[in-house]
Parts: structure tokens; sequence; C-alpha cells
């Protein structure tokens, strides 16, 4: 049984936009941290967002600041990650994450995440 199902993955020019999803299908009696993980070939896996279901307080590293927006919609417990002038060096296969509790701010680790997706692939031309 899928605990984590994503979609929105895709192919798009540099400055393009693009909306990955994620239902989560685990934690249902308790608040959780949900975030995405991306990994470009070669590279080592990296932290990219992650929002707490309980206020919806986010946090994003440095490099995707002011350009991709992490949302969550309790009703249907689908989470987003908007992102929007996309550059090549945004090509990876993204991973949508989740845990229970409160997230871990200040550092986006994969240590801090039990339940990861099948990853969506983002592809970046110049």
């Amino acid at each position: 049984e899928e605990q984590l199902v994503e979609s929105g993955g895709g192919s798009v020019q540099a400055g393009g936009s693009l909306r990955l999803s994620c239902v989560v299908y685990e934690y249902i009696y308790s608040s959780y941290c949900t975030g995405w993980f991306r990994q470009a070939p070669g590279k080592e896996r990296e932290g990219v967002a992650q929002l707490w279901s309980y206020n919806n307080q986010t946090e994003y590293v440095d490099s995707v600041k002011a350009r991709f927006t992490i949302s969550h919609d309790s009703a249907t417990r689908t989470q987003y990650l908007l992102m929007n002038n996309l550059e090549p060096e945004d090509t990876a296969v993204y991973y949508c994450v989740a845990d229970s509790g409160s997230c871990r701010w200040g550092v986006i680790r994969t240590q801090d995440f039990h339940t990861w997706g099948h990853g969506t692939q983002v592809t970046v031309s110049s």
C-alpha cells in the first residue's frame, strides 16, 4: 500500500514552472512533517523544502528560496511544491517525504524522514 503518492514531474525550459503533488496517506492520527528532497546524477540527496501540517510552518534550502513554495491542503492531505523560475541546476529526481510530528527546523536531513515516495523526474533545459 502506497504511503506517499507523488505526481507532477516533467520537462520544462529554464524560467518555466512545474508543480509537484504528494498525497500523504500515512500519519492519520497525528500532525506530520512533509517535504521534498532531490537528487541529481552524481550528487548527494538534498533537502529542498519542508512543512509542518499542524500550522503550515515552512523551511527552504537557500538555493530555492523565493522560487519554490511548499503548501498543504489538510482536507485532502495533499502537499504541493510549486517551482517557479526553474533553472537547469534544478534537474533531479524529486522525492516526497513525511514523518510524524514537527519538523526539525534549521536543517532538512534524510535521517529525519522515515517515509519516502518513489520519486518523480524534473528536467529543466537551458
